[in-house]
C-alpha cells in the first residue's frame, strides 16, 4: 500500500500536534487502517517509531492508558541535595538581623545581599564553592522564605554606570 505525499503530510501533522496516550492512540488507528504491515508502512513512510505504535496498540486493545514519566523528569531542586539549606539560610539571615538594628524593625528590610549569603554559607556553615547553588536560586529561596535580598554592589555598580 502507498501512502500519497498530501496525506502523509497530514497525518504527520496530526501525530506532531497530539502529545502523549492520544499521539499513540492516533498512531493505533491509523496502523490498524493500514491494514497488516501498517506498522512498517508507518515507520517508513511517516518516520513513526514502531515501538510507540506497539504501546499504542497495546493501549487501543486493552482500553488502558499507560502513564508516562514526564513529570519525575528534569532537574531535582536544590532542596533536594542540599536538605539543611533553607534552615542554614533562615538562620544566617535571622542572625545578621539581630545584629544589625537597621533590619530589626522591617522583617522584609533588605539587607543581606545573595552574594552576602553565600559567603557566610561558605565561611560560617561549611559548604563548599562547587555544591552552593547559583546567586539567582539563593535569591530565589530568600524570596521564598519571605526575604528581600539587597541588591549587590556590583549590580549597583553597573545601574549607576548606564
Amino acid at each position: 500500500m502507498e501512502l500519497d505525499d498530501k496525506l502523509k503530510a497530514e497525518l504527520i501533522a496530526t501525530a506532531r500536534s497530539l502529545k502523549g496516550s492520544e499521539r499513540r492512540m492516533f498512531m493505533a488507528r491509523t496502523v490498524k487502517m493500514l491494514g497488516p504491515g501498517g506498522q512498517r508502512l508507518a515507520e517508513r513512510e511517516l518516520g513513526w517509531n514502531r515501538a510507540t505504535i506497539r504501546k499504542g496498540m497495546r493501549e487501543l486493545e486493552r482500553g488502558v492508558t499507560c502513564l508516562d514519566g514526564t513529570r519525575l523528569r528534569g532537574r531535582k531542586p536544590v532542596e533536594a541535595r542540599l536538605p539543611n539549606l533553607l534552615h542554614d539560610l533562615r538562620d544566617l539571615i535571622e542572625t545578621w538581623r539581630r545584629a544589625h538594628p537597621e533590619c530589626r524593625n522591617d522583617a522584609r528590610a533588605p539587607c543581606m545581599s545573595a552574594e552576602d549569603v553565600r559567603r557566610a554559607l561558605i565561611e560560617q556553615k561549611g559548604y563548599s564553592d562547587s555544591i552552593l547553588p547559583s546567586l539567582q536560586t539563593i535569591a530565589a529561596r530568600m524570596r521564598a522564605l519571605g526575604y528581600r535580598p539587597r541588591r549587590s554592589i556590583r549590580y549597583l555598580r553597573r545601574r549607576r554606570d548606564r
